[in-house]
Order: C-alpha cells, then structure tokens, then sequence
C-alpha cells in the first residue's frame, strides 16, 4: 500500500519542479513510511511513497520497464501476480525483481490497456510512456484504492490524497457548491465530484489517458445483472460461492509481513476471519473496538466469542469521549472530505490497534452492497409490495409477495425512524424517489446552511434519479445495490482508506473480490433477497463455521457511537465552542439559530451535529489554514 503522486505539463518545454513534486510526495508520508522515489523528465514527474508489504527489498518506485521506455507509480495490491507473472514468463518475460509492481507493469507492456482484465486486486496507478508521450491511469473496479486529479488543459496533476494535490502552486482550495449539495442531501458526493472545485476522483471501473493535450475517461468493468442461463440449486450455488469466498482469503493472504483481521462481530467480518483463521499455519490476531458506555454500543462480546471459536489472538480497544475532541480535526485532515458518519473515530481506533500488532489486516467491506444487508432494503420491498398488494402491480419487485416478507419483518425493529420518515411523504412513488428519500440526511441541515443559490441549476435528486435508473435490469433490490456500490460504498471506502494510512495500515477486502461480485449479481434477485431475509445467499455460504449466536443476530448496526450521550454530556463544550464560535458565525454560510437549535434538539443516532462539526472542521483545515 502505497501513496502516488504526479505532475504533467502540455507545454513540453516547462520542466516539472521537482521541489514541488517531493512536497507533493512527502504528504503522503503516512501511505508508505518505508521507501520514496520521485522520477522527473522534462515536462513530467511521477512520485511515490511506500509501504512495503510483497518483495521488501526490491520493488522501489517510480519502477522502469523495457529500456526505461515505461515508468510506473502505483499504490496497491495485485492479489494474482504470481499466476499472472507465471502467464507472463510463458510469453518470455523476464522479471528482474519479485514485485506485483513489476508483474502490473510487465502486463500493460505485454497487454496494453486490456491488461486491467488480467487483474484481481486493489489498485490506482499511473504508467507513462516515454515513446508515445502518453500517461494512462487506471483504478480498481470497486474504488478500493483512491485516484484524484485536476486538468485545465495545461497541467494535470494526480494524488491518492487531495491535500498532496492541494501542495502545487497551480491548485488552491475552493468549495465545488454542487459536491456540498450531494453532501447536505447525502452525506457524500455523487458521480466524479469532490467537495474540491477542479479537483475529480477517477470513478471505480475506469481508466484515463492523455496524449497531446486530449484527456479520455474509459468505463473498463461494470456491474452486470444478467441472471444465470444453468439452473443449479440453492445448495450448489451456496457451495459455489463459499469456494469464492476461500479463494479471495486466500489471495488476500499472500504477504510478506504480517496479516490480521478486523472482527466486528456482525457476519461479513466473521465470516472472513473464520476462513483466514482456518487457512493460516498460526493463529489469527483478530481487532475489535467498542465504548463502556451502554452495552448498545458495544458489540465486543460477539467478536470474542467468534475469536474463541477459531482460536485467534483477540485485541480490543475502546475509545472515550476525550479521544473524540484530541482526534476529530486530525481525522478531518485524513479524510480530506468530511464523513458525515461517525464511524470513521473508532475505525482509526481499531486500525491504530492493529498497525502495532501487523502491517496487513482483512476486513469485511462490502458485504451489506452485494449480499442485500442493510435494513432499508427491507423497507423499500415492504413499501412496494405493499403496492403490490394493493394494487395488483408494482415495479421491480417480481417474484416476492407482501407474505415472502412477514417472517423477516422483526430486523425493522428500531428503524421507526427510518420508516416514519419514508412513510409520511409520497407513498408509493416512483422507486428511484423513494430510495432517495430513504437515502436523504438533509432534513435537519435545510434550515442550517444555505447553499442552494451557489449550486444554480443542480439538483441532486435529478443527478440520483438519473443513475438509479442506469443499470440493466428490472429488479429493485439490483438497483438500490447498484446506488449503494457506485456511491455510498465509496464514502465507505475513503474511510476504510484513510482510517488504515493513517497509521501505515494495509486493509484488503476479500468480498470485494469482482468474481464473488460478479457471481452474487448474477444469482436471481428472487433468492439472493429472498423474502426480504438480509444476506440471504450469503448465510447459506457461511453457516457452516459462524457462531450460530452471529448468525442469528437482528440487532448489528455497524459501528455505532456514543455521540448523543457525549455531546449533550462532556462534549457539549467541545460542541459549543466549534459551532457557535466566532469563526463558525463569521464563516457566512450557517443559520446560527438554526445550528443553536440543532445543539439543543439532536435526537439519538442523530447525524445533524456530526456533519456540521465536520464540515466546519473542514472549513478550518484546508481554508483557513488551522
């Protein structure tokens, strides 16, 4: 895992600055505290930052191929080198070191773009061709590895992080106002924005090329819902997929310093550990977090429990308030965009608790996308089925009947909320509007900012609607998963990114793997959602070897913090003293009697303060210079 940095200028005859491109590349110092390189020739420079983890003593970059004719930066990991290496050799290859840098590099000489389709990994890398004078870019079909650039015509400039961006004299931060309407309304940003004005992030599945002066944006992989032509039973396909599964572990295995894994206690994590666990020669260490506060906010007794059962070595951690108010800019910083969720505080815990144990650690991202788990899935099919019954017809709900659903209706218990604010307004509209309603945080932050008159004609509803209805394929559940995996999942990404570089942390993620995406995508809505059931198909792979107690859970939430309790309580000072101060009243764009009614109001799991104390902290860090 690395940090990858980079500067081209149109006019051949501007030599890049190299003091510039090491600034650049030493603020991604916490990427990769290994090794540095930077390679400048002329008009153009590639840097990098190291975190070395596959063929420690070789494998330095920017690396050169064929005559110095290819130079390459490139942050990631190519989970299938060897094989792909060993395809390689058989064309009469020779490799000079025992890097997936140099088997990726190897590749795009051999294949050329195409050799994005050889690759099962995690990945944003930048190859310049000295002969062609071309740069091609490319990042992973998930967006797991980040990849951000700025182009005016003149200057291209890339980073795996917008504050190495933000270190050339050519950039100087400005608020993108349609990006901050995406996130008012959705906590993050739809499509290529950033909350940056100028500054794009390359979207998952794609690659970029510039060549005399023309930058080109290529879609390479996307999601594909064709059901399955064979017809194999629920049992065969379980058995199918849980093969996937211990192969993706078993890739993401591959080390050359130590492995661990995250333990949440919820199914996705414990399933992964289970199978490390049973693949590696010693024991596992697992990571885990909570808070002492309330037992709702601590899921640590399921993640003990599931590493007694496989016999892993168990650490935990458990944040308190202080740690809150000593890391919340700091984390800010990290993100370079504000996270509206708060989970992003104990995951930098957790990482922070593992990097002192191992360099590489396995998590379950992802699952609840492809595996159907998150609860207002549950309620959209209750909605539209509800139509259905009354009806006599609904969109995109075949095959599942208001009864499929009864016997799963127990996992709403606790979203009245979530439902109540779906159920008062525009009852059984059109499917794409309803997600987005279920989908909207910005309820409460209407009244608190105003931005709407700087993002004209934008609307994000429209830019949500437009993508909903994108995919090919009728089913509902296909396409609120296809919302949540170009979108929402991103959000989650960055954070999984950041949390891990801060502290010089590897994170892989093995359901990311595309053939167990592509697989579960290619199983019939009808069972891989069947009766509303989250993670349906899933269960059916895992159930073997999960803790039974795991699999039965109704009451997982993710990484829930004890923010309510600890900003009306120690932290109301805190609180006070960012959101009513001074710079906060001087910032120009906050109805301050609306944010002191905000402070007063928060309900429990309330997200409204949260977003507001990152996004003033934003402000401060990368405007005002704090």
């Amino acid at each position: 895992m690395c940090g990858i940095t980079g500067i081209l200028y149109t006019d051949s005859s501007r030599p890049v600055e190299r003091q510039v491109l090491h600034r650049m590349t030493d603020k991604l110092v916490h990427r990769g505290p290994d090794d540095s390189g930077i390679w400048t020739e002329g008009a153009v420079g590639l840097g990098h930052r190291r975190l070395s983890i596959i063929d420690i003593e070789g494998g330095h970059q920017p690396m050169s191929l064929e005559g110095d004719r290819l130079w390459i930066t490139y942050n990631g990991e190519i989970y299938n080198y060897i094989e792909l290496r060993a395809e390689l050799e058989k064309r009469h290859q020779s490799f000079a070191n025992h890097s997936d840098t140099e088997v990726l590099l190897q590749a795009y000489a051999t294949y050329g773009e195409a050799c994005l389709n050889h690759l099962n990994g995690m990945f944003a890398f930048a190859v310049w061709d000295r002969h062609n004078r071309s740069l091609f870019a490319a990042r992973d079909r998930f967006g797991i590895k980040p990849f951000y650039y700025y182009w005016d015509g003149d200057v291209f400039l890339f980073a795996s992080e917008i504050k190495s961006l933000l270190e050339h004299p050519q950039l100087e931060a400005e608020v993108d106002h349609r990006s901050l309407q995406d996130y008012l309304d959705l906590q993050y940003c739809l499509g290529d924005k950033t909350l940056f004005a100028g500054i794009k992030r390359l979207p998952p599945g794609h690659s970029l090329t510039l060549k005399d002066g023309q930058l080109r944006i290529a879609r390479y992989w996307d999601m594909d819902f064709a059901p399955r032509t064979e017809i194999s039973s629920q049992e065969d396909m379980a058995a199918e997929l849980l093969d996937l599964l211990e192969d993706a572990v078993r890739l993401r295995l591959r080390s050359d310093v130590p492995v661990g894994s995250h333990l949440s206690g919820g199914l996705d994590s414990s399933a992964i550990a289970g199978i490390a666990a049973k693949l590696l020669d010693a024991p596992l260490h697992v990571f885990t977090g909570g808070f002492k506060e309330n037992q709702k906010y601590d899921e640590s007794r399921y993640a003990r429990l599931v590493a007694e059962d496989i016999g892993a070595h168990y650490h935990e951690v458990f944040p308190v308030a202080q740690d809150l108010e000593d890391t919340f800019s700091h984390l800010v910083y990290m993100l370079d965009e504000p996270i509206a969720g708060a989970a992003v505080f104990p995951q930098y815990f957790v990482s922070k608790l593992a990097a002192e144990n191992v360099k590489v650690v396995l998590g379950g991202q992802g699952g609840d996308e492809i595996f159907c788990g998150y609860t207002r899935y549950l309620i959209a099919y209750l909605e539209t089925c509800l139509k259905k019954s009354v009806y006599g017809a609904a969109d995109m709900v075949q095959g599942v009947e208001l009864e499929d659903l009864l016997p799963n209706l127990p996992y709403l218990g606790g979203y009245e909320p979530t439902m109540e604010k779906l159920f008062t307004q525009d009852f059984f509209g059109a499917p794409a509007d309803r997600y987005y309603r279920l989908l909207l945080r910005s309820q409460d932050m209407d009244s608190v900012l105003n931005v709407s008159s700087h993002s004209g004609n934008y609307s994000t509803k429209e830019a949500f609607r437009a993508e909903f209805m994108h995919p090919a394929t009728d089913a509902l559940i296909d396409r609120m998963a296809y919302m949540d995996i170009k979108n929402h999942l991103q959000s989650l990404l960055q954070l999984e990114d950041r949390t891990s570089m801060a502290v010089s942390l590897e994170s892989r993620l093995p359901l990311l793997d595309y053939r167990i995406v592509e697989y579960a995508f290619s199983v019939a809505p009808a069972l891989r959602f069947a009766g509303g059931k989250p993670k349906h198909l899933f269960r059916q792979a895992v159930g073997s070897f999960v803790p039974q107690a795991v699999m039965e859970r109704q009451d997982k939430m993710g990484f829930p913090v004890p923010i309510y309790e600890w900003f009306n309580g120690e932290l109301r000072p805190f609180v006070e003293d960012i959101l009513l101060g001074a710079t906060t009243r001087q910032r120009g764009i906050y109805n301050m009697d609306a944010v002191e009614g905000s402070i007063r109001s928060e309900r429990p799991f309330g997200r409204t303060l949260w977003g507001l104390l990152s996004l003033e902290l934003w402000f401060r860090t990368f405007f005002d210079g704090e």
